[in-house]
C-alpha cells in the first residue's frame, strides 16, 4: 500500500452501495445468455512456450525408453488434451515424464511394446479407481526423502544410459550394466556424436545465463529447443554421419495388445506405473499450487488443485495414451513451471499445447527427422543429472533423513523403482520408530544443590532403565527437579517416576516435576493412573494457587491447564508463578535490585533452557549469512507492543526501529534525531528492504502528551523562545509529532478512521492521524523517495489496538478507490468472510521473507 494525501471526497463503492465484486459497466448477471468460448492471449503465448519445450523432450524420453518415437508425441498430445481438460490442476502440464523412463524401459525390455501399452491402460484404470475412493492426499504422506531419492535414482539411471548414446554407443539393460560397459564405450568413441552432444549440452547450460538485454530477449525461447536446434544445425552444416530421428508412417504405428507374461509380473508392473505416475503428478500439482499462489495474477479457476480430480484426469489420460500406443502420462514439473512462468491463466494453455503437438506430428515430420539422436540423448542426460538435486540432498541432511534418501537412491539404481521405494519406506519406518523410542536423560546439579533430571523425548518403557539410573544418583533428602520434555508417557515410565517420587519424599527430599513450559506436576489428572499410558499434558498441579479444585475432589476444572499461561512467551514476568521460587543466584551480584535481577535472570534461564535449543541453528545461519530482513518496522517504544508476537515474525524478518510515538523526523528538521534517519538509510540502501511499516497503537502516551499541549502554544516554536524547563529531551522529541496534531486540527484533511466506526476518542484519532503523517515524513527522505520512484519499495500504515489485541492496516486508497485514511481490520485468515458493514477485510501483509 502506498501512502497518499487523502481528500474528503469519497467515491467508494460503499457510498453507492454497489457490491465490490461488480464493475460499473459489467453486464448484469444471470441474463440467460450463454457465455461465448474465449481463450486468453496469455494462454496462447504460454501454450507455445510449453510446446517448444515439450516437443524435443517427448522425443528424447521416447528414445531413452526404447519405445517408438511417435509414442512420445502421442503421450504429449494426450497429456495436454485429456489430462488438461479433465484434471484437477488447471495449470499443470502432463505428458511423458523423465521419472517414468526407467520403469517404461524395463517393461518394454521384459514384455515388449504392445504389452507395455496394455499395462499403461491398466494403470490408468487403477488411477480412476483410486480417485473414486478419494485417496489422492494420502500419496502426499510419503516422506519427501523417499520421493526425492526415487527421482534421484531414476535420474542417475537415465544419465548413465544416455551417456552411451552421447558417446556414440548403445545403452545396456540396467544401470549396473551401463557402468560395467563404460570402459569399453570410452575405448570406442564416436567423434561426430560427441561433437553434436557437446554443443547441445553447452547451449542447454549457458542459454539461461546470457546477461543483459540480449539475455532477456533470448530467454523467451526455451533452452531445450535452442540446444536441439543447435545440434541439428551443426550436423546438417557439417554433414556429419550421426543417427537421426526417423518417424515411421502413422499407418504402421503399434497399438496395444493383450498382456503376455506372468500374472504376478504384469500386476507388479501395473502397480509400479500407477505408483510412480500418481505420486509424481500429485507432488507436481502441489508444487504448481505454490507457484500460482505466489503469483500476482491469479488463475481464472482458483489457486488450489483438486487432487482427486487430478488423479482421475491422469488415469483417463493414461487409458487414452495406452490405447493409442503412447507412453505413460504424468504431471511434469518442468513444463508446468514454464506454463505458470509464461503467464497462463487457465487450462486452455495446457490443452492448446496438446493441439500444437498434434499439428507438429502431422505436418512437421520432415523437420523433426532432421534432429540428431545424440542431441536428444544429451538433452535427456542433462535432465537426468538435474534430477539429482543438491538442494534435495541438503534438505535430507538437514532433516536427518540422509539414510532414507541414500537407501532409496541405491535401491532404485540397483534393483528398480518399486524395490527402491519399498526399501526407502522400510528404512523411513525404522528411523521413525527409533526416534520415537529415543530418549535423552541428563542430570545436572546447580550451585544451590538442586539436582535437575531432564528427560528429552517420549518416555516409554524403553527409557525406564536410563530414567531409573539417573534418579538413583539423586542423594537422599536432596531437592530434585525432573523436567519432562515430551508429549507421551506410558504406564511403565509413569509408575517408575511415581514410585521414586513417593520414596524420595518419604526420605525427606523435595521433588518437583515440571514440563518444558514450566508447569509443575505433582500427580496425574483423574484417571491417568488407570490406563496403560498417560499424556504429559494431562498432569495438573494440585498445589498451584490457580488450581480451582483439590486433590480429593472429583476432578479439577478442565480449564485449569488451558488457562494457566505460566512461562508462555507472551506472559508478563509478574504472572510467571512457576519461577517465583527460583530467583537466579548469579543475578544478585550485578548490583541490581533482587526482584528485578531475579525476574531478568529467570527469564534468561528459561530462554536458555527452552528456546535457545530451538533457535540456535537458525541464529547460527543468520550469523554466517548476515541479516536480510524484508521489512523496516517503525513502531512505538511502548512495552505493551511485542512486534514479533503481533507480526508472527522470527529472527531476521524485521529490521525494527522503536521510539516514543513512532515518529519519523523529516530530514533537516530542527532538533532532528539522526538515529532514525540513519536506520532508514541503512534499511533502504544497504539491507534493500522491500517495504516500510509505521505502526501506531491505542493509548499512546506520546499522543496524549501532544493533546495536552495548549492550542495556542505550538510545539514548533523555536527552542530559544521557550522557558528552560520546557526544553527537556522528551519535549524536544515530541515536537516531531506537531505536524500530526496540526493535521488532525486542520480542515484540509479528512479524519483518519477505523473501517466501520469512528475513533473512540481524540487520543485514538491522533494515533491514527500520526501514522498517516509519519508516512508522509518517510517520503521526504532521499533514499525512500528514490526507491519509491523505482517501484521497488512500498509504504504501509498499521494500527494496533492494545485492549482488543486487534491489528488494522491502512487501506490502499489508489487500489480501492477512496480516501487513504481508512484502517481495515485484519481477520484471522485471508479466507475469512466479511465481518464489518463493508464486507471486506484488509489483507494481512506477510511479515516473513
Amino acid at each position: 500500500m502506498s501512502a497518499c494525501v487523502p481528500t474528503r471526497t469519497d467515491h467508494s463503492s460503499r457510498a453507492t452501495g454497489a457490491p465490490r465484486s461488480e464493475r460499473p459497466h459489467s453486464p448484469p448477471p444471470g441474463d440467460g445468455r450463454r457465455r461465448r468460448f474465449r481463450i486468453a492471449g496469455a494462454d496462447v503465448s504460454a501454450s507455445i512456450t510449453v510446446f517448444l519445450i515439450a516437443l524435443p523432450l517427448s522425443l528424447g524420453i521416447a528414445l531413452a525408453t526404447g519405445a517408438p518415437l511417435q509414442a512420445g508425441l502421442v503421450a504429449a498430445a494426450v497429456g495436454g488434451l485429456v489430462a488438461g481438460r479433465f484434471g484437477g490442476a488447471p495449470l499443470q502440464v502432463s505428458g511423458p515424464a523423465a521419472g517414468l523412463t526407467v520403469v517404461t524401459a524395463d517393461l518394454i525390455q521384459q514384455y515388449g511394446w504392445r504389452t507395455t501399452c496394455a499395462i499403461t491402460v491398466a494403470a490408468g484404470l487403477a488411477q480412476l479407481a483410486l480417485s473414486s475412493v478419494r485417496v489422492a492426499r494420502s500419496a502426499l504422506a510419503v516422506s519427501p526423502a523417499i520421493v526425492h531419492g526415487m527421482l534421484a535414482g531414476i535420474g542417475a539411471t537415465i544419465a548413465l544410459s544416455q551417456l552411451h548414446i552421447v558417446l556414440g554407443g548403445t545403452p545396456q539393460s540396467s544401470a549396473v550394466e551401463n557402468v560395467r560397459g563404460m570402459p569399453a564405450q570410452l575405448a570406442n568413441l564416436h567423434g561426430p556424436a560427441i561433437l553434436v552432444s557437446a554443443l547441445t549440452v553447452t547451449v542447454l547450460l549457458l542459454w539461461p545465463h546470457i546477461p543483459g538485454r540480449t539475455g532477456r530477449i533470448a530467454h523467451k525461447v526455451p533452452a531445450a529447443l535452442v540446444a536441439v536446434l543447435a545440434g541439428a544445425a551443426l550436423a546438417a552444416l557439417t554433414r556429419m554421419k550421426v543417427p537421426r530421428v526417423d518417424l515411421p508412417s502413422w499407418s504402421s504405428h503399434a497399438l496395444p495388445g493383450l498382456p503376455e507374461g506372468p500374472v504376478l509380473g504384469i500386476a507388479a508392473a501395473v502397480l509400479t506405473v500407477t505408483l510412480v505416475t500418481s505420486v509424481q503428478s500429485l507432488l507436481s500439482a502441489v508444487a504448481v499450487d505454490k507457484l500460482v499462489s505466489a503469483r500476482k495474477t491469479p488463475p481464472t479457476e482458483g489457486t488450489r488443485s483438486n487432487l482427486d480430480r487430478e488423479l482421475a484426469g491422469q488415469g483417463a489420460a493414461n487409458i487414452v495414451s495406452g490405447a493409442l500406443g503412447g507412453l505413460p502420462v504424468a504431471g511434469v514439473a518442468v513444463r508446468s513451471v514454464a506454463n505458470v512462468s509464461a503467464g497462463a491463466v487457465s487450462r486452455h494453455s495446457t490443452m492448446l499445447h496438446g493441439v500444437w503437438i498434434v499439428l507438429a506430428a502431422l505436418f512437421l515430420v520432415p523437420v523433426i527427422d532432421l534432429i540428431p539422436l545424440p542431441a536428444l540423448a544429451a538433452l535427456v542426460m542433462v535432465i537426468g543429472f538435474q534430477m539429482v538435486s543438491v538442494a534435495h540432498i541438503r534438505s535430507a541432511s538437514r532433516h536427518r533423513e540422509m539414510l532414507v534418501y541414500v537407501v532409496t537412491v541405491a535401491g532404485v539404481v540397483l534393483f528398480g523403482v518399486l524395490e527402491g521405494v519399498a526399501m526407502g519406506i522400510g528404512v523411513a519406518v525404522a528411523v521413525a520408530l527409533h526416534r520415537l523410542a529415543k530418549t535423552h536423560v541428563t542430570t545436572e546439579t546447580t550451585a544451590d544443590g538442586v539436582h535437575h533430571i531432564r528427560v528429552r523425548g517420549q518416555l516409554t518403557f524403553l527409557a525406564v532403565p536410563r530414567l531409573s539410573r539417573a534418579l538413583s544418583q539423586v542423594p537422599h533428602g536432596a531437592d530434585a527437579v525432573v523436567e519432562l520434555d515430551g508429549s507421551f508417557m506410558d504406564h511403565a515410565a509413569y509408575e517408575t517416576l511415581q514410585d521414586w517420587q513417593t520414596a524420595h519424599a518419604a526420605q525427606g527430599g523435595r521433588v518437583e516435576i515440571t514440563g518444558r513450559s514450566g508447569h509443575r506436576f505433582t500427580g496425574p489428572a483423574p484417571g491417568a493412573d488407570s490406563p496403560d499410558f498417560a499424556e504429559l499434558t494431562d498432569f495438573t498441579d494440585f498445589t498451584d494457587p490457580n488450581f480451582s479444585g483439590s486433590p480429593d475432589s472429583a476432578g479439577p476444572a478442565r480449564s485449569t491447564q488451558s488457562t494457566h499461561t505460566c512461562c508462555r512467551p507472551w506472559t508478563p514476568w509478574r504472572n510467571h508463578h512457576c519461577d517465583n521460587h527460583a530467583a537466579a543466584p548469579s543475578a544478585v551480584g550485578v548490583g541490581l535490585p533482587t526482584r528485578s535481577a531475579g525476574q531478568l535472570a529467570t527469564g534468561l534461564s528459561a530462554f536458555q533452557r527452552n528456546t535457545a535449543p530451538l533457535v540456535r541453528d537458525e541464529l547460527a545461519r543468520l550469523a554466517r549469512e548476515g541479516q536480510t530482513p524484508s521489512q523496516l518496522f517503525i513502531t512505538c517504544a511502548d512495552s505493551r507492543l511485542v512486534t514479533s508476537m503481533i507480526t508472527s515474525s522470527g529472527p531476521g524478518d524485521l529490521f525494527t526501529v522503536r521510539n516514543v510515538g513512532n515518529l519519523v523526523p523529516p530530514p533537516g528538521a530542527e532538533s532532528a534525531d539522526d538515529s532514525v534517519g540513519a536506520a532508514i538509510e541503512y534499511a533502504v540502501d544497504v539491507l534493500k528492504v522491500q517495504s516500510i511499516t509505521v505502526c501506531g497503537h491505542s493509548g499512546c502516551g506520546a499522543m496524549q502528551a501532544l493533546l495536552n499541549t495548549p492550542v495556542n502554544t505550538p510545539l514548533n516554536t523555536p527552542l530559544n523562545t521557550q522557558p528552560d524547563e520546557a526544553q527537556t529531551p522528551l519535549r524536544r522529541w515530541l515536537r516531531h509529532g506537531a505536524p500530526s496534531l496540526e493535521r488532525m486540527r486542520s480542515r484540509k484533511h479528512s479524519w483518519a478512521r477505523i473501517s466501520g466506526r469512528l475513533p473512540a476518542d481524540a487520543v485514538e484519532q491522533l494515533c491514527l492521524t500520526n501514522v498517516v503523517q509519519q508516512l508522509e515524513h518517510l517520503r521526504t527522505h532521499e533514499a525512500v523517495r528514490r526507491r519509491l520512484d523505482e517501484g521497488t519499495l512500498e509504504l504501509h500504515g498499521m494500527y494496533f489496538h492494545v485492549g482488543e489485541a486487534q491489528a488494522y492496516l491502512l487501506q490502499d486508497g489508489m487500489r480501492i478507490g477512496e480516501t487513504c485514511e481508512v484502517f481495515d481490520r485484519v481477520g484471522p485468515s485471508d479466507a475469512e468472510g466479511p465481518e464489518g458493514p463493508e464486507g471486506l477485510e484488509g489483507p494481512l501483509e506477510e511479515s516473513r521473507a
